[in-house]
């Protein structure tokens, strides 16, 4: 695939996807321990982006998914499970994805997170999940869709 200004990262079945998705719409990138085929058995498209780690391939998407702005938070991540938290584990990779979504936000905004059943719901209700090769603990993240203002659009 050789087209001018698309990240050559970005397979033509996810720059479809993209495309077809509208406002509020969310897109999940799992990492290789998310059961992809099994969240998108009755629901969401499931899209291969094998071997690429979810920051590359976040800052690739955001070259052209315009993230929603109506919302508290347009980036999800799966909350900490107890035992995690007393352990104190630590998620770098949430500091990445934090830089790379305000980096095209007017304002900054933090990651949601969500409880590990209800981010399961809703990624089972999400029009596309990537299964990526992000090898991350917890680097799960969910990016709802918003608008281009009109000002914005190529003619």
């Amino acid at each position: 695939m050789v087209l001018k200004g698309i990240p050559a990262l970005l397979s033509p079945e996810l720059l479809y996807a993209l495309a077809k998705m509208g406002p509020g719409d969310e897109l999940v990138l799992a990492d290789v321990n998310f059961p992809v085929s099994s969240v998108c058995g009755h629901g969401p498209k499931e899209i291969r982006a094998d071997g690429l780690g979810i920051p590359l391939l976040l800052e690739a998407i955001l070259k052209l998914f315009p993230l929603d702005t109506f919302v508290s938070s347009p980036a999800a991540v799966m909350a900490l499970v107890k035992a995690d938290v007393m352990s104190g584990l630590e998620v770098p990779v949430w500091g990445r994805y934090s830089h790379l979504v305000n980096q095209v936000m007017q304002e900054p905004k933090s990651l949601e997170q969500v409880e590990i059943s209800a981010f399961y719901q809703r990624a089972k209700k999400a029009f596309a999940v990537i299964a990526t090769g992000e090898t991350s603990h917890y680097g799960n993240l969910i990016l709802k869709k918003g608008v281009i203002p009109a000002d914005q659009l190529t003619k």
